[in-house]
């Protein structure tokens, strides 16, 4: 393919390929050429025009396929536009000589189609320059057309648009006889001209004035008559065409040349209307042609017509705008809703017309106010609408009060008005859903009245009005919750209350049943108590059926549709009344079937009528209890539902019997009453009913064999029963689109209604399957057949296979037996059955039975699979091979392909080779790859031939269909066929006319599927691969030139695939310009294929798609479709545009998913531009909401001036790049605001640090940080806080709380000890302000109580006063709150209270842990005296806060202690049920405790951490809260609280109220740690961590963990756990930290129980005290019954996760092994610190004995961590672990047990071993000593030196190694170490006991002495040796002071010369470095102690030594000269000595 690639066609490598090659080599070629055309300069293109202009007409001969022709002539006309255009007429000439050629053969027509194509290019590129030869052309067209085929008719009327288009309104010559060619072909009957004839219309009518005014009426009869028998696309064309000329005529200007010519009327809007209204009444028989038929009255207009019209109605609408429909909405409702009124009762004749005119009707309103208008304008507009209703119920209102009965009802009004009022009452409800909680304001306006016009209609005469109206009511409440109540309250007394007219009480009980629907929408749900009240009105209205015959059926149905819609509320309400319940069910079927028999011989029509009603009432009340209240399905209910249902069986086989006798009357009823009855069998398990599966197998048989209804319905039953992919080769009407609500009624076909809630009432409080639109349910008598086709799959396959042989053979004879229509039917209800049943099989893994049972299920498949109805041989082929999967026999499975490899061979009718080509791609989908590869190669080419069978596309579409099947079943067996099979794509794709476009999309999905097997394979870089490669992309290239937008979509798919395999060789500036494009596609399936495609691009390469995007913006003008927006708003822009408009659930989510991944990689690069979009989508609609806002503001706060200037937004005039998004669309804003914080904590920390930000924005503008845009999160989240919409009021202070965690702490530069945020503080307050009214839901309330308590808590706001404003709102929802569960508002469910009362109670908790721990950070440090403001700041804000708790601190506690207490009950495991208080709890009811855990959950743990917190600050010393009532600031209403937590408060003593506190805060720690659940958060567990340590801090509750030893191993032993499952450090710690609590604990017990017995003994000896502490007298610890034990294992479990090397199992030795020393983390490192220090604790909770159980290993551990730890760090510094371990040691070695009588011997023993292997930590292994820290191990033998008693370490043969240590230490050149070294010697010399130091002295100052004389060689130079210097003085000094008067002199005598030879005279002291300098001061100053010190010494020294005296003085004269000293030295001397020597001596002595 690369020789393809030049400006010339490489004509040698052409000539010498194949034919197939050859059309892929051209097509190549100019695709290349395309693109280098527009790169090449005009010079070098005119160079070489001639040659190629040449080669492309020699094309023009080789009879190029559609897309090559296509190519060609783009590329002609580029070569003119951009090289001369001299020989461009001979070029037209050439092609108009190409089209008059008289050759018709089919050979020479691709070569007359490319010359008519490239007529239509040329003339759109180079347009007039072509001057007047067009009208040749024109005509020239227009004669080959009148003898041309339909190929040839699409190519034309596509050239002439192309022409009409290039040259503007220089064509208007030809003007006529173009549109009288158009108007012909727009009723061709071939679907695809008529689709182009209406794209050249719509060109045309762009300059063809006539078009919109005098011919209009004819345009419009034209269209209507294109619509009869169109198919989808051309519906779209042609109604895009004549919505656009209608709008036309309405907005045109009269032009001004024009006028004068001819006088062109204008056209009034009714005249527009009137138009289409005939169309849409009378279809295309137009005004006078008016058949016989019509004049009777019997024809109607066919249903594609009016479809047609009803979406042209919507393109009128959508072109003329938004604005426009604002203005004229009253006058279009009344047009719209008269069509279905009773001046035209053509729409309404029949109730199936009626239903399907009522579809068309809402979809127009639907479509336009729902899609055009912004909330404001769909809020006026659904006033118009509560106007409409409000009028015809007044006509209404007027009939009724008429007197007569007879002529009430039969009135024409009551009929007239009832089509009108449901698309009124629908349209309202579907408005009002859609605007959610923005719709408040219109339900508050009582001048729109909406619910009283509503509520009124219900008693309408007609039931679809009133269900229309009660779904009206359903819709409401479901966007406003807080109606929900309310309207269920007023709905309930009115049926109460007209319970005597049939009207209201089927009007009320729908509407009940209808909000009973919405609950399930609304998470806060309705009062518990609405159950009770419903299920009594419902048992009084089936009890009084029958004392009233007028009402009974009424009443019948109404008590039992409350019933059904009540079980959907979920088991929760249903449990109470459940018996109730089943007693109904039982009473209303007879006892047993002699009773029914008697029933049968009683009744009468009447009776039965009413019985058959209430009896499928009941069975729907109990499929509605099984579907939805599973959980109380226990074996004990089922046994309850049971019995009646053998009667209900027999009932249905008497049913046929009955309606003999009762006649037509009871039809519906018994019908209805199947249905019913066959629904509920399928829910409940087979083996329930198993008694009666025959009689039930067989009354279903009779349904399906003898139908009432006479048309073959398929596609209400089939689609379920066909494979989803195979549904895509039928009719695209099957797939989805924007038009499938009024599409579907033309799947139906002519005789059949579309669904509509009046076929069954009891849908209404069904949640629906397609979102929010109305439930529409089919007719009984189709729903009926498909109940029965899928229970007739159940039954069949649970009966004896007897019984199932019989039933087959049965089914089988029924078809044979019927003739004509009825037999299509029949086969239709038996093949779907039997499809059913082995679809149910295959599900359940079951067997057909014996051999005999294949032949008649064969048989029936067989002859579906050549049935003439697509869809049933679709099915036929799925049960097909099902039916070989069910009998799992190879030999069977190939049996079935050979007979379908037969009948293709043989058969020639399209029919047969459909049918069976998919059953062969069945029988691979199903059975896979596993297949013979001969059988494989057998099918491939069966397929291929069929596929290539160009005289029937149908048996193309499905060969292709089949052969995609069988390329992704077959997987990697199938590479050898890729070659040919993309061959044979590429060719047909290359050669199939666009007309069928089903064989493209076959063809798309075979590519697809190839690509998929093919997959990474594709990145390869073989030739064979790269040419694989190339064929796809060529294939994807075919497929993005199809005019056909599924064909489209099947390309996007596969350059998806082929991104994912080979991203390298996807062209992706070309790709995103094809998805940019199709951005908003008007084919639903089109859009769908574009954003997956972007879903997974931008996960890949988000900036790349993003800047391509813009790009292709910028370079295109006419590409891109209006709606996108992409130059200005970027493709992340254009894509909230279409979020904002889209309705399709699953493109919404793809959006969503595209716009977080792109966020995600994005945000932080082009932030401005990500906030910018936020703001601008959520400040849309702020100008509507902020007015409202600011009001209340200024009424709250006159003076305060800045709240209300915050809400100012917007007062500039731009337009805005978003109009009136919708509340979604904000909330997804919101959400987008958090993300892109939580994105920026991840990059640069610039982002949270305004200085550094500035600083780098100075440096490079471009750089850019969140904290620059801190004010506009703020406005944002205001924005969003403030809003109508509760889900955007949430999304907005979840944002708020957000920005307050992350800002809080950042400091602001212009003002040092203040925050960013404080500037912001009347925002946030404004924000919070709104969520605190009374009618704000609780869980916005519950919302802003967490962000108060964030902002009260994050410490932003210093000064109390402006802190008082938010505290202020808390402090009302807590007065608001006490008044406890009673008192808040009866709008929600029971558990909303709870939320809210938790959420204030959480919030006050989390303001009370964060005051007191400021109070106790402020305490510790030193108050030092500082400035007057940081006083002011400091402690106001960490004691003010605490102040302002503590006003409502006993409140608070009292509510804590009762919210505890309900938590407590409500984690009990469910056994404990029974104990639970049958009230509830403080906060909770006992029926909606479900709902309420969930609550509890969230809130608990702050609200024991602080309940701890406040029982600590007492110090258990408040006995009860109640009594520190009085001095509270507001008064107390006791209520049901406080008897809660301490009911019979007078019979507690105190301290039985403090241990039931103590017990309750320990028992729910314990419970919540001791069985963490996955979900339970980080907080919840540190905060029950702290609750714990904080309860620990007081003596109390230690002393009682310390007496109850069980508890305190229990809570070790749930630490343990704890720290096991929790890897975060903090968690942990903190645990650690309650451990040393613990043990403290036990320690303090120890220590009274020994002061207590020694007190008592008194003068006892010591001898004869009993041992306490743990181990007694034994010293044995018992696992589970020991404290210390426990401790131990959890300490073991921390220091071994940090250093396993501690682990002797893994090591593989218990002795001492030398590894590398390591240094810890942190976080490590504190651990084991902690860990260290609850060790060196743990002897003194012991007993001697016990304490020497357990000290080898505190002493392993503690000795191994300083092993592993000791790191040697720079400057000597020991790291902290080995810090800790030292202490630890320190704290072991000195402790009393050491010096215990009874164990001192073991300790001292025990204490050696130690000493020893710290001296074994130092000798070389294999030469590793080098690595651990010699200080750190010195160290540790100094504390064992100094803190064990002397018998330890005096042993010579211990000692003598330390000495060795010390020795070897002082040689080491290190001088840090010689520094710590000297340290260490200097605390051992100066240790009292001699028998300790005086070995060291002996051994080790000698080498001390030698080193100090060595350094006056050689001169210190640096601090540090200077330091050794300083250091070994003092050593000798102390050995001086310690020495025995007869050995000191000899000492001072070697201290003395060693400090005068640093000595300097005045000369050298001059010139001195720093560092000798302060070496000769240090000398100087201990020479003038020791000199006076030891007169008589130093006398005798210096007389010995003139030089040293010399040196002396020179020295003391030299630094006298310096200090300016005046007192003569050496009387001081003396005088000094006398008087030391003196005191010396008493010293001694």
């Amino acid at each position: 393919m690369e020789l393809a690639h030049s400006l010339l066609l490489n004509e040698e490598a052409y000539n010498q390929l194949g034919d197939v090659q050859k059309a892929e080599f051209i097509f190549d070629w100019l695709r290349y050429l395309e693109k280098l055309l527009l790169a090449t300069s005009r010079s070098d293109v005119r160079e070489k025009q001639k040659t190629l202009v040449e080669q492309l007409l020699s094309l023009l001969n080789s009879s190029p396929g559609p897309p090559t022709r296509k190519l060609l002539a783009k590329n002609l006309a580029i070569l003119y536009s951009i090289g001369d255009t001299f020989s461009v007429y001979e070029t037209i000439d050439k092609c108009n000589d190409l089209i008059r050629s008289k050759d018709d053969s089919p050979s020479y027509l691709p070569t007359k189609l490319a010359a008519v194509v490239c007529l239509g290019s040329l003339y759109k590129k180079l347009g007039r320059i072509l001057g007047n030869t067009f009208t040749d052309t024109v005509g020239n067209i227009l004669k080959a057309m009148k003898s041309a085929e339909s190929q040839g008719r699409y190519e034309i009327m596509l050239s002439l648009q192309n022409i009409l288009s290039g040259l503007g309104a220089a064509a208007t010559p030809c003007y006529r006889d173009v549109y009288k060619a158009a108007r012909s072909c727009l009723t061709d009957r071939s679907m695809a001209v008529r689709c182009a004839a209406a794209k050249c219309l719509l060109e045309l009518q762009n300059e063809a004035v006539f078009m919109w005014s005098t011919d209009l009426d004819s345009v419009a009869t034209l269209c209507f008559k294109s619509f009869e028998g169109s198919n989808y696309d051309v519906r779209i064309s042609v109604s895009k065409l004549l919505g656009t000329v209608l709008a036309k005529a309405i907005i045109s200007k009269h032009p001004g040349a024009a006028a004068s010519r001819q006088s062109v009327r204008r056209v009034s809007l009714e005249e527009v209307l009137e138009l289409l209204g005939t169309g849409f009444l009378r279809g295309s028989s137009g005004f006078l042609r008016a058949s016989g038929d019509m004049l009777k009255g019997t024809s109607s207009v066919s249903r594609d017509v009016r479809v047609g019209v009803t979406q042209a109605y919507v393109v009128f609408v959508s072109t003329l705008g938004g604005a426009w429909l604002e203005k004229n909405f009253a006058a279009f409702l009344s047009h719209t809703l008269s069509l279905v009124s009773q001046s035209h009762p053509k729409a309404t004749q029949t109730q199936i017309d009626a239903v399907c005119s009522r579809r068309c009707v809402s979809f127009i309103l639907r479509a336009t106010v729902g899609g055009l208008l912004g909330e404001k304008a769909q809020i006026a507009a659904a006033k118009d609408i509560c106007q409409a209703i409000w009028k015809l119920k007044k006509v209404m209102d007027a009939v009724m009060s008429d007197g007569n009965l007879e002529t009430r009802l039969g009135s024409a009004d009551v009929a007239a008005s009832q089509h009108m009022l449901v698309c009124a009452l629908q349209e309202l409800g579907n408005l009002i859903h859609s605007l959610g909680t923005t719709a408040a304001p219109l339900l508050q306006d009582s001048s729109a009245g909406v619910l009283d016009n509503v509520i009124s209609v219900t008693l309408h005469p007609s039931i679809s009005v009133r269900l229309a109206a009660a779904w009206c009511l359903h819709c409401i409440a479901v966007a406003l919750p807080s109606y929900l109540t309310p309207l269920l309250d007023r709905c309930l007394e009115r049926l109460t209350v007209l319970k005597s007219s049939p009207e209201a009480v089927t009007g009320f009980s729908f509407a009940v049943a209808a909000l009973l629907g919405a609950v399930k929408h609304c998470p806060l749900g309705i009062p518990h108590g609405k159950g009770k009240i419903i299920m009594t009105l419902a048992e009084d209205l089936l009890c009084s059926a029958a004392q009233n015959s007028r009402l009974s059926a009424q009443r019948t149905q109404a008590g039992w549709l409350l019933i059904a819609a009540l079980m959907t509320l979920g088991p929760a309400f249903v449990n109470h009344h459940l018996a109730r319940v089943l007693l109904l069910w039982k009473c209303v079927f007879p006892v047993s079937p002699k009773d029914l028999g008697t029933e049968k011989s009683r009744g009468d029509s009447f009776t039965w009528q009413v019985t058959l009603e209430g009896r499928a009432g009941a069975l729907c009340a109990m499929k509605s209890f099984v579907s939805h209240c599973g959980d109380l399905l226990t074996e004990e209910v089922i046994q309850h539902l049971l019995p009646p249902l053998p009667c209900a069986v027999d009932l249905l086989t008497l049913l046929s019997s009955i309606l003999k006798t009762y006649g037509s009357p009871l039809k519906t009823p018994s019908v209805v009453y199947r249905q019913r009855l066959y629904e509920l069998l399928i829910l409940l398990p087979p083996e329930t009913y198993e008694g009666y599966l025959c009689a039930v197998l067989r009354e279903l048989a009779a349904d399906l064999t003898a139908p009432d209804i006479q048309v073959a319905a398929s596609t209400f039953l089939l689609p379920r029963l066909c494979h989803q992919d195979d549904l895509l080769i039928l009719s695209p009407l099957l797939q989805d689109t924007d038009h499938r609500f009024i599409e579907e009624q033309l799947l139906l076909g002519n005789g059949i209604a579309c669904g509509s809630l009046e076929y069954d009432p009891y849908s209404i409080y069904e949640k629906d399957v397609e979102g929010d639109s109305v439930p529409k349910p089919l007719p009984p008598t189709l729903s009926v057949i498909s109940s029965a086709v899928k229970l007739f799959g159940v039954v069949c396959a649970h009966v004896g296979e007897a019984q199932r042989l019989l039933i087959l053979e049965q089914l089988l004879d029924s078809i044979k037996h019927t003739k004509g229509a009825r037999q299509q039917v029949v086969q239709l209800h038996v093949v779907s059955s039997v499809s059913s049943f082995l679809k149910y099989v295959a599900g359940s893994k079951g067997h057909l039975g014996p051999e005999e049972m294949r032949r008649p299920v064969l048989a029936l498949v067989m002859g579906a699979l050549e049935s003439p109805s697509p869809l049933l041989r679709c099915a036929a082929a799925e049960a097909w091979a099902r039916l070989a999967q069910v009998v799992d026999d190879g030999a069977f499975t190939a049996v079935l392909a050979q007979v379908s490899f037969d009948k293709l061979k043989s058969a020639r009718d399209a029919v047969t080779r459909t049918g069976h080509s998919l059953a062969l791609g069945s029988l691979h989908r199903y059975l896979g790859g596993i297949s013979s590869s001969q059988h494989l190669n057998s099918c491939v080419g069966i397929l291929y031939t069929l596929s290539q069978d160009s005289t029937s596309p149908d048996v193309q579409t499905w060969a292709l269909h089949s052969l995609s099947l069988i390329i992704d079943s077959a997987g990697p067996l199938y590479y050898t066929h890729a070659e040919p099979t993309l061959s044979l794509i590429i060719m047909l794709l290359l050669n199939v006319p666009p007309t069928h476009a089903e064989v493209h999309q076959s063809l798309g999905r075979c590519l697809n599927a190839l690509i998929t097997t093919l997959g990474p394979e594709l990145q390869g870089n073989s030739t064979s691969v790269s040419t694989l490669r190339t064929s796809c992309l060529l294939g994807c290239a075919v497929m993005q030139d199809n005019p056909d937008c599924l064909v489209q979509a099947q390309a996007i798919s596969c350059l998806q695939q082929l991104h994912m395999f080979a991203p390298r060789h996807v062209n992706l500036s070309s790709l995103v310009s094809c998805l940019c494009v199709n951005l908003c596609s008007p084919y639903l399936l089109l859009r769908r294929a574009v954003l997956a495609c972007l879903r997974q691009l931008v996960q890949r390469e988000a900036a790349e798609v993003s800047e391509h995007a813009v790009m292709l913006a910028k370079d295109s003008r006419e590409e891109l479709t209006p709606d996108a927006n992409i130059r200005e708003v970027g493709l992340e822009g254009a894509l909230l545009t279409l979020l904002d408009k889209e309705t399709d659930g699953r493109l919404c989510h793809d959006i969503k998913e595209t716009l977080n991944h792109m966020l995600t990689s994005m945000a932080v690069d082009k932030l401005s531009f990500w906030l910018k979009l936020c703001k601008d989508v959520l400040a849309a609609s702020a100008d509507f909401t902020t007015v409202t806002c600011v009001d209340t503001m200024q009424e709250e706060e006159g003076d305060k001036g800045d709240d209300a200037s915050v809400l100012t937004i917007r007062n500039d005039g731009r337009p805005h790049p978003f109009t009136n998004p919708r509340w979604a669309t904000r909330v997804f804003a919101a959400e987008c605001v958090c993300r892109i914080i939580n994105q920026c904590e991840n990059a640069h920390s610039a982002h949270f640090d305004i200085a550094l930000a500035q600083e780098m924005k100075k440096r490079d503008s471009r750089n850019d940080f969140l904290v620059l845009h801190l004010g506009d999160l703020i406005r944002m989240a205001f924005m969003a806080a403030t809003d109508h919409s509760d889900q955007l009021r949430l999304s907005g202070l979840e944002t708020l709380l957000v920005v307050i965690r992350r800002f809080a702490t950042i400091p602001e530069p212009e003002f040092p000890g203040h925050v960013i945020l404080e500037q912001y503080q009347a925002n946030v307050g404004a924000a919070l302000r709104p969520a605190f009214t009374s009618e704000t839901p609780p869980d916005v309330t519950a919302k802003a109580c967490q962000v108060c308590s964030a902002w009260i808590a994050s410490g932003v706001v210093s000064d109390l006063n402006d802190l008082r404003r938010v505290h202020q709102l808390l402090v009302a929802s807590l007065t608001k709150i006490q008044v406890g569960k009673e008192a808040l508002s009866h709008l929600y469910n029971e558990s909303a209270s709870t939320m809210e009362i938790l959420a204030v109670l959480k919030a006050w908790a989390e303001v009370y842990i964060i005051a007191v721990e400021r109070h106790k950070n402020h305490k510790q440090p030193l108050k030092t005296t500082c400035s007057e403001e940081c006083v002011g700041n400091g402690s106001i804000s960490s004691d003010g806060l605490l102040d302002l708790v503590h006003a409502d601190l006993g409140t608070l506690s009292r509510l804590w202690l009762a919210a505890l207490q309900d938590f407590a009950l409500l984690t009990l495991p469910s056994e404990f049920a029974s104990q639970l208080p049958v009230e509830g709890g403080a906060f909770y009811t006992a029926e909606t405790s479900e709902n309420a855990k969930l609550h509890y959950y969230s809130s608990w743990a702050f609200i024991l951490h602080a309940t701890a917190l406040w029982l600590t600050s007492t110090g258990f010393v408040v006995a009860d809260p109640d009594e520190g009532a009085p001095n509270l600031s507001r008064p107390v209403t006791p209520t049901s609280m406080c008897q809660g937590s301490s009911s019979g408060a007078p019979v507690k003593s105190p301290e039985d109220v403090y241990t039931e506190r103590f017990h309750l805060i320990l028992g729910i720690s314990v419970e919540f740690l001791c069985s963490l659940r996955s979900d339970a958060t980080m907080e919840s567990i540190t905060a029950c961590l702290h609750a714990l340590q904080a309860l620990l801090d007081v003596p109390w509750p230690r002393s009682k963990i310390g007496s109850d030893q069980d508890l305190g191993i229990e809570l070790l032993n749930v630490l343990h756990r704890v720290i096991l499952t929790r890897e975060s450090p903090s968690i942990q710690l903190a645990s650690l930290e309650v451990v040393r609590q613990i043990i403290c604990a036990a320690q303090e017990h120890v220590k009274e129980k020994r002061r207590s017995a020694e007190v008592d003994d008194g003068a006892a000896e010591k001898e004869t005290l009993p041992e306490f502490g743990e181990g007694k007298d034994t010293g044995g610890l018992v696992p589970g019954k020991s404290l210390v034990f426990a401790t131990l294992e959890l300490c073991v479990c921390i220091l071994v996760r940090q250093l396993p090397e501690l682990n002797p199992k893994l090591t593989g030795s218990p002795g001492v092994k030398a590894t590398k020393p390591q240094m810890l983390s942190e976080d490590g490192s504190r651990l084991v610190s902690a860990a260290l220090v609850i060790l060196s604790e743990l002897p003194a909770v012991c007993s001697p004995e016990g304490s020497i159980s357990i000290l080898p290993t505190i002493l392993y551990l503690t000795i191994g961590v300083l092993r592993e730890t000791a790191v040697k760090l720079p400057g000597g510094q020991l790291s902290s672990t080995v810090a800790a371990s030292l202490q630890a040691l320190k704290g072991i070695l000195s402790s009393p047990m050491a010096r215990a009588e009874k164990s001192h011997t073991a300790w001292t023993d025990l204490l050696r071993s130690a000493l020893t292997t710290v001296l074994d930590c130092w000798d070389p292994v294999a030469g590793t000593h080098q690595e651990l820290d010699e200080v750190s191990l010195l160290t540790a033998i100094t504390v064992f030196t100094l803190s064990t008693s002397p018998e330890v370490t005096t042993i010579p043969c211990l000692q003598k190694r330390c000495i060795e240590k010390f020795k070897a230490t002082l040689e080491i050149k290190d001088p840090m170490v010689q520094i710590k070294t000297y340290q260490l010697l200097l605390s051992i010399f100066q240790y009292p006991n001699p028998a300790v130091s005086y070995p060291y002295i002996y051994s080790l100052v000698s080498s001390i002495v030698e080193k100090l004389q060595e350094i006056d060689k050689r001169k210190p130079e640096d601090t540090t040796e200077l330091q050794i210097f300083q250091e070994g003085i003092k050593v000798l000094e102390a050995l001086v002071a310690i020495a025995e008067e007869q050995h000191r002199s000899q000492l001072v005598a070697c201290l003395l010369p060693i400090l005068i030879s640093f000595l300097l005279d005045e000369n050298a002291l001059g010139s001195a470095t720093s560092i000798m300098r302060n070496l000769h001061d240090f000398a100087l100053q201990n020479l003038m102690q020791i000199g006076p010190q030891y007169s008589s010494v130093f006398k005798s020294v210096m007389a010995s030594s003139p030089a040293l005296k010399a040196r002396l003085e020179a020295a003391i004269k030299g630094n006298q000269e310096s200090v300016k000293l005046k007192i003569p030295t050496s009387k001081h001397t003396k005088n000094s000595g006398k008087n030391s020597s003196i005191q010396l001596k008493t010293n001694f002595l």
